[in-house]
């Protein structure tokens, strides 16, 4: 199977926030957070970034197909306390969903431990065995009979984590190339998952800063 090469994202960056420490970025879906292994996916928020800022550094990652919210760091100092937030799970985080099917129930919580499928990765499944504790709160925003837009808040951070819990209990969310079946993934031409709200600590000031963003589907 030849590697993948991800296609050049035309649409940019939007920076909602910058001083000397910290960015807060919307990205656009179908940008890489972070350059690929593959020569021809250099291209990136974070390389993109550095064009106009050079010591900007990465401390979390979205997914290629997710949009939304990112906080870059702008120095060591920053980046050591911004990632240190994100370890001991200080930051806030909320994302908009629209995934397949009638969800019935108006809030609730899924935990179930995820694994590297490492035969069919980057998938990640559910392993009772080996899996590393997940945690995913949900709330119904939007309901017809066949499609739900749903608020997530996952506790835990693991790869993938929203994908599977969303497949998991019969909802995938629309257009995932991983986790969703046929008609779900026919459904919209990219995956319907945005980083809606973050909410942490300046990492120098220690003020709170919140940051929220309109999912654009």
């Amino acid at each position: 199977m030849s590697e993948f090469i991800a296609p050049y994202c035309a649409e940019k960056a939007e920076i909602l926030h910058a001083d000397s420490d910290v960015l807060v970025v919307n990205k656009p879906a179908g940008l890489l957070s972070v350059p690929g292994k593959h020569p021809d996916n250099k291209d990136s928020l974070i390389s993109r970034l550095q064009a106009d800022f050079p010591e900007a550094r990465i401390v979390h990652r979205l997914d290629m197909a997710t949009s939304g919210l990112m906080i870059i760091a702008l120095n060591p100092d920053s980046h050591r306390a911004l990632s240190r937030q994100f370890e001991h799970r200080k930051v806030e985080k909320a994302y908009v969903a629209r995934v397949f099917g009638r969800v019935d129930a108006r809030r609730g919580a899924i935990e179930l431990p995820l694994a590297c499928d490492w035969p069919n990765r980057p998938r990640q499944h559910i392993n009772f065995d080996y899996g590393k504790p997940a945690q995913t709160w949900y709330e119904c925003l939007d309901r017809s009979a066949k499609e739900t837009t749903l608020l997530l808040k996952p506790v835990t951070g693991r790869s993938h984590q929203l994908r599977v819990h969303c497949a998991s209990i019969g909802h995938p969310i629309l257009g995932c190339e991983f986790y969703a079946h046929p008609a779900a993934k026919a459904a919209a031409e990219r995956l319907l998952l945005h980083a809606s709200e973050l909410i942490f600590s300046h990492p120098v000031s220690a003020e709170t800063m919140s940051f929220s963003c309109a999912a654009p589907f």
